[in-house]
């Protein structure tokens, strides 16, 4: 049975705490990487408020883990591709926004974006760090 969509980041964001706090249990003996964590929630966040702000909503979400790491999967129903945006336009004005695309860049890694017909997927990896004494 599918999981549901989340209806927000918030949603996202809760889904992968889950996740991650169930692996800390299981594969660190409860010992968390606050850096990893924030990292993995930092992504999630940016790319869900991505999908429902410039994505015309989300229509997917999947947060799995793998062997290297989260696999963070997100649709949304826009075929346009994220891009990287200036700090200022023209007029030398500064602009709001445009740091969710670098972030998430600097963040993750095996970074795919996949056109589909009606809108795109975003597969991203964050790495997570290896079980003590492994």
């Amino acid at each position: 049975m599918p999981r549901p969509v989340p209806m927000t980041a918030a949603d996202a964001r809760d889904e992968v705490q889950r996740l991650l706090g169930d692996w800390f249990r299981r594969v660190r003996q409860g010992v968390a990487d606050e850096v990893v964590l924030a990292d993995a929630l930092l992504v999630t966040t940016e790319l869900v408020t991505n999908a429902i702000r410039h994505g015309d909503g989300l229509s997917a979400f999947q947060a799995d883990l793998t062997e290297r790491g989260l696999r963070v999967t997100v649709s949304d129903h826009s075929e346009v591709p994220p891009t990287v945006i200036t700090p200022t336009n023209a007029e030398g004005t500064v602009r709001v926004g445009g740091y969710g695309w670098p972030l998430i860049r600097r963040l993750a890694r095996d970074i795919a974006v996949i056109p589909r017909s009606g809108g795109k997927t975003i597969s991203v990896l964050v790495p997570l760090p290896q079980a003590p004494g492994v």
